[in-house]
């Protein structure tokens, strides 16, 4: 049996670049709560766009996807899906829902993870959606020569059921006891799971969305104005080497959690960053024009017009159009292609 002794796994983190990651997104956290409660309707706003870019990257990172059109009408108005990948979609948004509102009453048990999981799939018809795998699977890699080859052996299906009610005991004891930081049990919880595999598909949104629950569940809700999933998307490279770097002797508990948690952590205080940045903007009376330059400035290559609304929720549409071709204008910035083609970059 695959040892898993969190107490053990939680004393040999305490090193000082990760003790010194934490305490940093907990000053983090401390702000957002005075930024929350300043601007309350605004930050209204950037949940709605973050519950958009959540959803739509978690989905891409599977290679599940659908135009930015119907993503929006799948999120923001509850359409009918139209497809297997919609389908799939609204599954993950109605999930997303679910924690956003309800984390606080939603338990870490395996009978809740079954539950979610279900949900998941509540718009598809399959014979697997709230049960654990019944067969063996492997993680994959393809090789840049195109070739896929077998990254790492999860649990057993056999062992699955156990080894899920072993870490939900585990995670919620050293919670309850209060000797580690909540942030770091929940990502020590995120990579077993990961690990274990439970379910025949759907394992990596179910991941993603287990760590916002644990998040959320224990203070940290940076995710719901800022997208978690959209930063692991933008490092996806990085995030699967910190996988693959911690899964080595995962199997007999002799793996290094440090480079997954490290990485996680890093994913984590660049939304709180993110958030800081918006936040000042708001609070400090920043003008619209100042925003957009501060947003070009710091943009690498170009963006289209969603998404610099995306990134900057809290302009309107008819403020964004205004300022950039005002900043055309003054020959700031520079607008290349044409109709759904067109972007826009900082002036060379």
């Amino acid at each position: 049996m695959i040892p898993l002794d969190y107490r053990t796994k939680l004393n040999g983190l305490m090193k000082p670049e990760i003790v010194s990651a934490l305490g940093g997104v907990r000053e983090h956290k401390g702000r957002q709560s005075l930024y929350t409660a300043t601007k309350p309707d605004v930050f209204n706003k950037l949940c709605e766009v973050a519950k958009i870019q959540s959803t739509g990257a978690s989905n891409r990172i599977e290679n599940i996807s659908t135009s930015d059109k119907r993503l929006r009408e799948l999120v923001e108005q509850d359409a009918e899906p139209r497809n297997r990948n919609e389908r799939e979609i609204a599954g993950y948004r109605f999930v997303l829902d679910m924690i956003h509102e309800r984390h606080d009453d939603i338990p870490v048990t395996p009978g809740v993870i079954l539950q979610l999981h279900r949900d998941l799939y509540r718009y598809l018809d399959t014979s697997f959606a709230g049960k654990w795998k019944d067969a063996d699977n492997t993680i994959a890699e393809r090789l840049p020569s195109g070739e896929l080859v077998t990254r790492f052996k999860p649990t057993p299906a056999a062992l699955a059921p156990d080894a899920m009610q072993r870490i939900c005991e585990e995670y919620n004891r050293e919670i309850e006891s209060g000797v580690h930081d909540p942030l770091l049990i929940s990502l020590v919880f995120v990579f077993d799971f990961v690990s274990i595999h439970p379910f025949n598909d759907g394992n990596g949104r179910m991941s993603r969305l287990i760590t916002l629950l644990l998040l959320y569940r224990n203070g940290y809700t940076v995710g719901k104005y800022v997208s978690i999933e959209a930063e692991i998307e933008r490092t996806k490279r990085t995030y699967y080497e910190a996988l693959r770097a911690s899964s080595a002797g995962w199997v007999d508990g002799l793996n290094d959690y440090a480079p997954f948690v490290t990485y996680m952590l890093g994913v984590i205080e660049a939304c709180y960053k993110t958030l800081d940045e918006r936040a000042s903007a708001l609070l400090s009376g920043t003008s619209s024009e100042d925003v957009l330059k501060s947003y070009f400035d710091s943009l690498i290559g170009g963006a289209s017009k969603r998404d610099i609304m995306d990134a900057n929720p809290t302009l309107s549409q008819k403020t964004v159009e205004r300022v950039l071709l005002k900043l055309q204008i003054e020959d700031y910035i520079e607008k290349l292609g044409a109709a759904r083609a067109t972007r826009y970059r900082r002036k060379q």
